[in-house]
């Protein structure tokens, strides 16, 4: 029998949010999530052009009806705590209402918008993206949309209900947090 002590290799430290934000907060396919930082492979051209898409079609009604602001490229939303967590949404909607017109937009994280919008990448997980979206409604944001380019359909989750599905042919509105918007979902992926 030996008698080697093991010696415990120490746990890296959870970063905190202004760590992250000074050595990652311009970096694109990054996120922090629970304290460690992730890197997600670049995820191509198809998800580029449905994310445009999406910034197109609902960012134009944000702006012509002076709802809010429209962002997008990984607008960082904070949907953790302890430990910090940092996700990176491809397109938002945050009202006037939650943030004021008058107030400067934020250089880092954002006040929980009313509307996420992720579109799957090759390389993701429906788990894990279902699993994203609960955590943003957890923070506060009212609807998070799922644009599935494969299959050109969608998932809408609210909080306490079930993902409403929708197929390539139907219509999407989203009375809940953008009154008269209706647009066929197949424009998201043309």
């Amino acid at each position: 029998m030996s008698t080697a002590t093991l010696t415990p290799v120490p746990a890296t430290p959870l970063m905190t949010a202004d760590e992250f934000l000074a050595q990652y907060g311009d970096e694109l396919g990054v996120e922090l999530v629970k304290g460690r930082v992730v890197r997600y492979p670049m995820p191509g051209g198809k998800h580029g052009e449905v994310c445009v898409n999406a910034a197109m079609i609902v960012g134009a009604f944000v702006k012509q009806h002076g709802l809010g602001r429209a962002m997008s490229n990984d607008t960082f939303v904070q949907t953790g705590d302890d430990p910090i967590t940092f996700r990176g949404a491809d397109f938002i909607f945050l009202s006037y209402a939650r943030l004021p017109k008058d107030q400067e937009t934020p250089s880092g994280p954002v006040p929980s918008p009313e509307l996420v919008v992720e579109v799957r990448s090759p390389t993701d997980r429906l788990k894990t993206l279902s699993d994203k979206a609960y955590e943003y409604l957890d923070a506060g944001v009212a609807v998070v949309l799922l644009l599935i380019p494969e299959t050109q359909s969608a998932a809408i989750f609210r909080p306490d209900s079930l993902p409403v599905q929708l197929a390539t042919d139907a219509d999407l509105t989203l009375p809940d947090v953008l009154p008269g918007f209706s647009v066929p979902l197949r424009a998201f992926f043309e």
